[in-house]
């Protein structure tokens, strides 16, 4: 079946950021993301989730395990179970991104300070 963000199940998450699913399975998850410029998530890690983060439009910066790492347009980065990471807008713009999770991460998430 054909999907889109027109079509796809919208939630609203932190500050005033979007996510679409795009594909939400137990087994896989893939979600388009936007964040306004200035937003951050909560540092966390996944217990089981393998995550991969592919930037669709702008720069994100995103911190992994005390590294913090700009990822501009068509670049992304793999994220490993159990390692802690941060993902930030920290530029002027507004920032889209892919999300994939294998497993999904929905009940999966240990917040970290």
């Amino acid at each position: 079946m054909k999907i889109s963000k027109n079509t796809a199940e919208h939630y609203i998450w932190g500050q005033q950021c979007d996510g679409w699913h795009l594909v939400k399975r137990e087994e896989l998850s893939v979600i388009h993301e936007r964040m306004p410029a200035g937003t951050e998530e909560v540092r966390h890690y996944h217990e089981q989730a393998r995550q991969f983060f592919f930037v669709l439009k702008g720069v994100a910066t995103i911190e992994v395990e005390g590294e913090v790492i700009q990822l501009h347009e068509q670049e992304g980065i793999e994220i490993p179970p159990r390692v802690p990471h941060h993902m930030m807008n920290k530029s002027g713009q507004e920032i889209e991104f892919l999300v994939i999770s294998q497993p999904t991460s929905k009940g999966d998430r240990v917040v970290r300070d």
